[in-house]
């Protein structure tokens, strides 16, 4: 598991940012190929309470509104779905991931 933005930080230090709202996040990317379409999802990251979750999703938000309409008949669906979910924040996986992680540290 491939967790991006955490370098560095103590277990009790990642727990008192989500306290203050940070999350962790993944964020959904299309990419199509007239007949084929794959929908993928990118790392983990770790948003801070202080960060803007859409803008740290706007590579994977501008590669699938770029590469993911072409194919058919997914692509367009995979894509309007990832582009809803990325400028909404992206996925957020915090309840899944702070248990192991803290746990782990």
């Amino acid at each position: 598991m491939d967790i991006k933005n955490i370098e560095g930080l103590t277990a009790e230090e990642i727990a008192a940012e989500v306290n203050s709202g940070a999350k962790f996040v993944f964020y959904y990317y299309t990419i199509s190929i007239v007949v084929l379409t794959f929908k993928r999802t990118s790392d983990i990251y770790f948003v801070r309470h202080n960060e803007n979750a859409v803008v740290k999703g706007l590579p994977y938000t501008i590669l699938s509104f770029l590469l993911g309409w072409w194919g058919i008949p997914w692509g367009p669906i995979y894509t309007i779905q990832g582009l809803a979910k990325n400028l909404s924040g992206g996925k957020d996986v915090t309840e899944q991931i702070l248990p192991s992680l803290i746990g782990a540290r």
